[in-house]
């Protein structure tokens, strides 16, 4: 096992904002320049490499809107919902994550829910997962295997996310060592933890649920905000754009690398699936590139079978040491 003493990326952040160079300093990486002029010179040193741990090839993902039907817009509901099922179905987009994959990548989207429960105005990290672990035995993952399940936790508009503990909190018994660890990890800006007014998207991780739901298994989650204004990640003129961006990065780092936050927890690096050392997770390298200018790798493209553009992130490919849409 390799202790680390840096904290490893799992997280989207706005470039130039206080979260990225808070978060790439705990990372032990260099905060980016203005990106390139024109195009992307490849740059091999940034490629990402095989840790030896978990990595997903047939993803399952669903959407989960928190805060009731009152709390959204059910055409931006409609228009997030299409665009990634398209996104992480589409065989020039995925093109992609297959160079990670011995075998061919498939993915599928459950029908999405949207939550009765209140949206708070700012939600933390330990209760994103006690949600996302509530979501599992409550049978809304509709049998799929949650080693393989990504629960999407959508925040509706205005709600805060915090990448740390809520007031209070306290680990379960047994927890406490890991749970030292994890507090240790928190990213911090002006002695408060990160949140997505300082330009933090959304981040991913997992939850292990409790003995009565299924002892020692793990559901896998990502949660986003809302983009838009001066909370999040806000690149598109349209904020459900935005979110689909967001997503579309955790689902591809959910997929080659999800036991992240385990690694954090245990302080092993052998935890974590493909990381780049000097660049991150395969959606923080492109953001890093990209420098102040996020519209080089957030972007539309047009999907393989002509029906249209889904907005996105490019991810990191290995094969072209940069930022790709395709692999040639």
């Amino acid at each position: 096992m390799q202790e680390h003493a840096t904290r490893p990326l799992n997280v989207t952040v706005l470039a130039g904002s206080r979260a990225q160079h808070a978060y790439y300093a705990r990372a032990g990486l260099s905060v980016p320049g203005a990106g390139p002029a024109a195009g992307f010179p490849p740059r091999p040193s940034l490629n990402l490499r095989d840790f030896g741990g978990k990595t997903i090839t047939d993803l399952v993902f669903a959407n989960h809107y928190l805060g009731g039907s009152a709390a959204w817009d059910p055409a931006d509901m409609a228009s997030i919902d299409a665009a990634l099922a398209k996104a992480m179905t589409d065989h020039g987009l995925q093109s992609v994550i297959q160079q990670y994959f011995d075998g061919p990548v498939t993915t599928r989207m459950l029908p999405s829910v949207v939550l009765p429960d209140p949206a708070p105005d700012r939600i933390f990290k330990d209760q994103v997962e006690a949600l996302a672990a509530h979501i599992y035995p409550g049978g809304a993952l509709t049998g799929a295997d949650p080693a393989s399940t990504l629960v999407n936790v959508m925040l509706p508009r205005g709600v805060v996310l915090v990448d740390g503990f809520s007031p209070g909190f306290q680990p379960p018994a047994g927890q406490e060592a890991e749970h030292e660890r994890r507090r240790r990890a928190v990213v911090t800006i002006d002695d408060e933890d990160a949140d997505s007014l300082s330009g933090l998207g959304g981040y991913h991780g997992s939850a292990h649920v409790t003995a009565a739901a299924g002892s020692g298994a793990a559901v896998y989650y990502a949660v986003g905000v809302y983009s838009e204004g001066g909370n999040g990640v806000p690149v598109f003129g349209q904020p459900w754009k935005n979110v689909v961006a967001t997503f579309y990065h955790e689902l591809n780092e959910a997929r080659t690398d999800p036991d992240v936050e385990d690694a954090i927890r245990a302080g092993d690096d052998s935890k974590l699936g493909w990381y780049s050392r000097r660049g991150g997770e395969i959606g923080d390298i492109p953001v890093a590139e990209a420098g102040a200018d996020l519209s080089l790798v957030f972007t539309e493209v047009d999907l393989s079978d002509g029906s249209g553009a889904v907005p996105v992130q490019l991810m990191w490919s290995n094969q072209t040491a940069t930022p790709a849409s395709r692999t040639p």
